[in-house]
């Protein structure tokens, strides 16, 4: 198969690209992500024939985040679009004469970093997206991994501490509670709030109030060697290496790749949290280590990753 279409969509825009089989994006469209579940899927369609217009597209990949079925053609529940047991495969097809894949959007992305990526030259390797949440991805044996009903590696959704802090999800104490973009503002906050003097350049970013940081904010300032921003990197980095060390144990990987906003810090992340993986590694001092990568595609991986899996079938 030649030409696909991969698809992500995203909470503000839908973006949909045109993808060679070496996994470079010829053409790219993005249209705002409409309001109503039945009004995202004309969007989709109406992106699919507009960025399609000259080329000779086989089928389209759909990165959606939630729960899709084993299938790959039902979105079983995504939160954030209110779709609950929709079709998604069959009315898009139905609008654009393509053959359709629904694939979650984290797996897509893990795939995209398997195939293009940071993930080449592994046949084992467990992803992690370190964004507003917490995803990832299994590839093991060179397949992506999805279980038994589609909906495996919701890794923000172990639950690391028990009674912990309430996730949108309904339970408490989930992994991303303590290792993504929103909790490394509520530990800047949290610290600012204890020690305005150790975040004096992180304050100024903001209004000057612990209230006001941003997660820009904490980058910028982290850069500039502010002590509660640095700080506040290694408590997420110490909670995403100790939860990396429990998916050793699970799946034992070559690598693992590391993927989302926060990890666009490079090695201010990635470094603590590879330091955290070898402590908390179950027998670290006397087994192989999985490498901890930084992922390479960046906003492109889910769509790079969502028309590869097209191409797949």
């Amino acid at each position: 198969m030649g030409l696909t279409i991969g698809v992500d969509i995203g909470g503000t825009k839908i973006a949909a690209g045109v993808v060679d089989e070496e996994g470079t994006i010829l053409a790219t469209c993005k249209v705002p992500t409409p309001e109503t579940p039945e009004g995202v899927i004309d969007a989709i369609a109406d992106a699919v024939r507009t960025v399609s217009e000259g080329f000779e597209v086989e089928a389209v990949g759909i990165g959606a985040a939630g729960y899709v079925d084993d299938k790959r053609a039902t979105v079983l529940f995504a939160p954030n679009i209110n779709w609950r047991h929709e079709a998604l495969k069959d009315k898009v097809e139905q609008r654009v004469g393509l053959p359709v894949v629904v694939e979650n959007d984290a797996n897509a992305a893990a795939w995209g970093e398997y195939r293009f990526g940071a993930g080449q030259g592994h046949d084992d390797v467990i992803c992690i997206t370190l964004g507003t949440g917490l995803g990832g991805g299994i590839i093991i044996g060179n397949k992506l991994r999805r279980g038994r009903f589609g909906v495996a590696a919701e890794f923000g959704h172990i639950r690391v501490v028990p009674d912990g802090l309430l996730c949108g999800c309904g339970s408490q104490g989930c992994w991303e509670q303590y290792a993504s973009g929103r909790a490394l503002v509520r530990y800047a906050r949290q610290r600012a709030q204890a020690t305005p003097e150790n975040a004096t350049v992180l304050l100024s970013l903001g209004d000057g109030t612990p209230e006001g940081i941003q997660g820009k904010h904490i980058s910028d300032a982290a850069r500039q060697g502010d002590p509660v921003a640095i700080d506040s990197f290694r408590e997420l980095a110490r909670w995403a290496g100790a939860g990396l060390a429990d998916l050793a144990s699970l799946f034992d990987p070559s690598a693992f790749i590391v993927g989302g906003g926060v990890s666009d810090e490079g090695d201010l992340v990635l470094d603590p949290i590879r330091k955290s993986f070898k402590r908390w590694l179950v027998g670290s001092q006397w087994r192989p280590h999985a490498q901890v990568l930084a992922a390479q595609l960046g906003g492109k991986a889910g769509l790079v990753g969502a028309a590869d899996l097209a191409r797949q079938g």
